[in-house]
């Protein structure tokens, strides 16, 4: 069967930092290894603001931003074996083909052919983006594009999930939840009984908290500049707060005397240069283990002195928390559907797919964790 181009509802961003305009952008249907993806629903997450306002990035516009979503495999290209038309989905930012050497190690997530890249717009396979209107082409972001009613992804970007799940609710496991959830419990991997502290209360520290909760972990520390955010912070698992503010000494000295010698496990998650020094530096030396998981200035430097290193402290990173986003997403919502992950505390929000703007005013006014956009009214 011959597959057609379907006009369809996206948000289009024209340009950078002006409200998302409701197109009826035309979608081609999909190549060799591609899927075309009805969405149900998507959320907005910070990166897609950071490169909708394009500070610091190279601009690429138009473009239909989105990457955390959930949906239904409408049809699939030629060589797509792993999905059906009928399934189930997450896209994710980042992909897995399985073939390349990252793929095929259990100690890397980083594919070499689908690894995120912010700066194309188009598709992997012949270069050319699957959006248009009028014939002129509309860019894609990360590969996922979930702002759209119907997206074409690359069949490595989705990962086939429980058909029981509702997408309502883990969509947003497709990026900033599992990236923090991870970096906890795949990287960190506090022991029982043990205390982490948590730089940054955003969504992915949330997830971070969240993580060490499961795993077992005692004391949960979280780290902000910003105290209204710590009453949020008790429903994941933080047991204790620390405002840098607050003190006149560096934070990694408050939390070594608050643990006597520092923290068993620390997860930065601002992307502050200072913060993440402070996150190594508060670890306890012989066994501690402090995880970055924020994305620093480009131009950043991290400074610390060696014997932090020779006193046996263990400085790492990740990225996605460390999940292959096809093998280990799954797993992840299986998580949420055994009720051991709990996740519509990080729900705050939900918008019709004609007022998706208002998600992005949320979000400004640093408004709730994660504002869910239904693509169907």
């Amino acid at each position: 069967m011959r597959l057609l181009s379907w006009t369809r509802a996206a948000a289009v961003a024209w340009e950078a930092g002006k409200p998302l305009s409701i197109e009826e952008v035309e979608v081609a249907p999909p190549q060799a290894m591609e899927v075309r993806v009805k969405i149900l629903f998507t959320s907005l997450c910070h990166t897609d603001v950071y490169f909708w306002e394009a500070k610091g990035q190279t601009p690429v516009f138009p473009r239909i931003f989105g990457h955390e979503a959930g949906g239904i495999i409408e049809s699939v290209g030629e060589g797509v074996t792993d999905v059906a038309p009928g399934d189930h989905v997450l896209p994710v930012f980042t992909g897995e083909c399985k073939e390349c050497a990252h793929c095929k190690s259990a100690e890397s997530n980083m594919c070499d052919l689908l690894r995120i890249n912010t700066d194309r717009g188009v598709m992997i396979a012949d270069g050319k983006s699957r959006f248009s209107i009028n014939g002129k082409p509309i860019y894609h972001f990360v590969g996922t594009s979930t702002f759209s009613e119907y997206t074409v992804m690359h069949v490595g970007c989705v990962a086939k999930i429980n058909p029981q799940a509702p997408l309502d609710k883990v969509c947003v496991l497709s990026c900033g939840i599992s990236t923090g959830l991870g970096a906890s419990i795949n990287v960190a991997k506090p022991p029982k009984g043990s205390t982490v502290a948590v730089f940054g209360l955003g969504a992915v520290g949330l997830a971070a908290a969240e993580g060490a909760r499961i795993a077992g972990a005692s004391r949960i520390i979280g780290v902000d500049l910003n105290p209204s955010r710590f009453e949020e912070a008790r429903k994941f698992g933080c047991t204790e707060f620390v405002n840098p503010k607050d003190h006149n000494k560096p934070v990694q000295e408050v939390l070594a005397e608050m643990t006597n010698g520092g923290v068993d496990r620390s997860v930065e998650c601002t992307g502050n240069i200072n913060a993440m020094i402070q996150a190594f530096e508060c670890v306890h030396d012989g066994w501690g283990v402090a995880v970055l998981v924020g994305v620093p200035h480009k131009d950043a430097e991290f400074k610390t002195h060696p014997m932090n290193f020779l006193n046996e402290r263990t400085l790492k990173g990740t990225f996605f928390g460390n999940y292959k986003p096809r093998t280990d997403l799954p797993n992840v919502v299986e998580l949420y559907m055994k009720k051991e992950l709990e996740v519509e505390k990080f729900i705050t929000h939900s918008v019709p797919f004609a007022e998706i703007n208002k998600a992005f005013d949320l979000m400004a006014k640093g408004e709730g964790i994660r504002c869910i956009i239904r693509m169907e009214n």
